[in-house]
């Protein structure tokens, strides 16, 4: 038995049941807090959180463990000025240049170039965004 007056349970210190979010909840709160100048302190006392719990979300949503968030993963992007080129049908154009690990796409928008290693699924939803 406990008999460190401490630990007593004090009248009407009872915690309640735990709270629960749903993944939408969660990702909507790390979504805010991982805006660009987001205090993650001031997000959490807006929803009434602890501020330790919405760093752990982040930490979650980051590696994965939230769900899908809906956003592609970013990658370097350089935008440059270039003429136009198009193949017969109108289409634009992708040449790779593997030699300096350089992919370069060519549409009537604009050209967009990444550099370095890109892996398939990312390029995926980059091309399917660029040709829509």
């Amino acid at each position: 038995m406990d008999t460190n007056p401490l630990n007593a349970i004090r009248p009407g210190s009872v915690r309640g049941p735990y709270r629960r979010h749903s993944l939408a909840f969660k990702r909507a709160v790390v979504e805010l807090a991982l805006q660009p100048g987001a205090s993650v302190a001031r997000i959490a006392r807006e929803h009434d959180l602890n501020t330790n719990q919405v760093f752990g979300w982040r930490r979650a949503y980051q590696d994965g463990l939230l769900g899908e968030s809906g956003s592609p993963a970013l990658l370097p992007v350089e935008i440059m000025s270039a003429p136009l080129a198009e193949t017969a049908d109108g289409e634009p154009t992708a040449r790779a240049q593997t030699g300096d690990g350089v992919l370069v796409i060519e549409s009537r928008h604009g050209r967009l170039r990444v550099q370095g290693r890109a892996d398939a699924m990312t390029l995926r939803l980059v091309l399917e965004q660029l040709l829509r």
